[in-house]
C-alpha cells in the first residue's frame, strides 16, 4: 500500500477509536464533578502533554537529521569516486584507467547491489570492500618518480580514504539509525496517556468533545507514523535513491 494512504488510514482510524472511547466516557462513565477538576486535570496534562511532545519533538528531528546526513554523505562518497579517479589520471603507466575501470565498477556495486540491501536490510556483499581493496593496491603501487606525481597520489589516495569513511557511514545508517524498543514503548504509552487525559475535562458539548480528542489522537498518530517511516533513511517515507552514484558514473564514463 502507497506510504500515504497507509498513514491516512492509520490517523483515521487513531481518530475514530479515540472518539469511540470519548463517547463511551460521556455516555457511561462517571459525569459528577468533572467540571471542577479542569483545573487539576489540565495542570496534569500540560504536564505529560509538554514532557511527550518534547520526546517526539526530538526523535524527530534525529531522523530528520540522519536522513539529510545519509543523503549527503551518499554524495561524499560518490564524489569521492570521482576525484580520485581524475587525480590517478596524472600517475604513469596504466594506473590511470585501471582506478577509473574499479571506480565504474564499485558505483555500480553500491547502485545495483548494495542499495537494495540498504532499504530491505539484508546481507551485504563483499563486493564493495573488495573493489576498494584493490582501488587502495592500484594507487598504493603506482610510481611517482617526481613531487607533482607524489602529490597526485597522495591525492587520490585521500579521496579513496573519504569514499571508505563515507560508505562506512553509509552502512552504519542503514542499520542504526532505528529507534530502540525502549524508546517506542515511552512513545506510544505517552500518546495513549495524553489521548485519555482529554476525558477528564467538563463543560464542552459531546460533538466538541469528540473533535477534540478524535483530532489529538490523528495528529499523535501522524508523528508516530512520521517517526516509523523515516527509522531507515533509504526505505520507508525518506527512501534515498542512488542518483548520487548514477551521476558518478555519468561522470566516470
Amino acid at each position: 500500500m502507497n506510504v500515504y494512504l497507509t498513514g491516512i488510514f492509520w490517523v483515521v482510524g487513531a481518530a475514530v477509536v479515540a472518539a469511540v472511547i470519548g463517547y463511551l466516557v460521556r455516555r457511561f462513565g462517571w459525569d459528577e464533578g468533572r467540571r471542577d477538576n479542569n483545573d487539576a486535570a489540565g495542570q496534569v496534562f500540560t504536564i505529560v502533554g509538554g514532557l511527550h511532545a518534547v520526546l517526539v519533538a526530538f526523535v524527530l528531528i534525529s531522523l530528520f537529521d540522519n536522513v539529510s546526513t545519509a543523503r549527503d554523505g551518499s554524495y561524499t562518497e560518490a564524489d569521492g569516486l570521482v576525484a580520485m579517479s581524475w587525480a590517478a589520471d596524472a600517475l604513469p603507466g596504466d594506473t590511470g584507467p585501471k582506478v577509473r575501470q574499479l571506480a565504474s565498477a564499485y558505483a555500480t556495486t553500491v547502485q545495483r547491489q548494495e542499495w537494495p540491501r540498504l532499504a530491505d536490510g539484508g546481507t551485504m556483499p563483499d563486493t564493495g570492500w573488495n573493489q576498494l581493496g584493490q582501488l587502495s593496491k592500484t594507487i598504493a603501487g603506482a610510481q611517482a618518480d617526481d613531487d607533482w606525481l607524489n602529490d597526485r597520489k597522495s591525492e587520490a589516495a585521500n579521496q579513496l580514504w573519504q569514499v571508505y569513511q563515507a560508505r562506512q557511514a553509509r552502512l552504519t545508517a542503514s542499520a542504526g539509525s532505528r529507534v530502540s524498543s525502549v524508546v517506542w514503548f515511552a512513545l506510544i504509552l505517552g500518546s495513549f496517556i495524553s489521548v485519555l487525559l482529554p476525558n477528564l475535562f467538563g463543560g464542552t458539548r459531546m460533538a466538541a468533545h469528540l473533535v477534540i480528542v478524535s483530532t489529538l489522537a490523528g495528529t499523535i498518530a501522524l508523528l508516530l507514523y512520521a517517526i516509523f517511516q523515516l527509522q531507515n533513511p533509504f526505505a520507508g517515507g525518506a527512501n534515498l535513491q542512488p542518483d548520487a552514484f548514477a551521476s558518478a558514473l555519468a561522470r566516470l564514463s
